[in-house]
């Protein structure tokens, strides 16, 4: 995480607490020539434009008080949509039964990427239901060899 990121979630982070809302994820990216700070948040029943706007209200003030980025750039607060970001061990354990999209640093069994259902994780362990052709496999991926998962969605 970078120092960026670390100060924006020392700023946020009382904020959303108080409107009992989760912090997802922070971005601090370059695009092109814009620099954009990018803040996802998320509640039990999703969150709507309001919650961000309120978000973005008071992180936009505490931001510009201590002044942590020497550059311009836009600052984004959104849901993280459909397809949310795994980051944190509890994500994982929110995420069981459901449809899931993981990248793994090394091959396991051969392959880098899989997505299924997202059926066990112990703190340890990701176990997920891949399904290839007509049959089901569970594959067991070691936590620390992720190196980033989402929620997939199924058509």
């Amino acid at each position: 995480m970078s120092k960026v990121t670390e100060t924006v979630e020392e700023l946020v982070t009382p904020i959303v607490d108080e409107l009992h809302l989760e912090l997802v994820d922070i971005e601090y990216v370059k695009e092109g020539k814009d620099w954009f700070l990018r803040v996802f948040i998320d509640k039990e029943t999703g969150v709507d434009i309001e919650e961000c706007g309120v978000v973005s209200e008071r992180l936009s003030e505490k931001l510009d008080a201590a002044d942590p980025i020497p550059y311009n750039y836009f600052l984004e607060v959104s849901s993280p949509g459909a397809e949310r970001p795994l980051k944190k061990e509890q994500d994982f354990v929110k995420a069981i039964g459901k449809n899931v999209f993981i990248k793994t640093y090394e091959p396991i069994d051969g392959e880098k990427t899989f997505e299924g259902v997202l059926t066990q994780f112990d703190g340890e362990t990701v176990t997920v239901e891949v399904k290839i052709k007509t049959r089901k496999k569970s594959v067991e991926i070691p936590y620390e060899k992720v190196a980033n998962a989402r929620l997939a969605v199924v058509f």
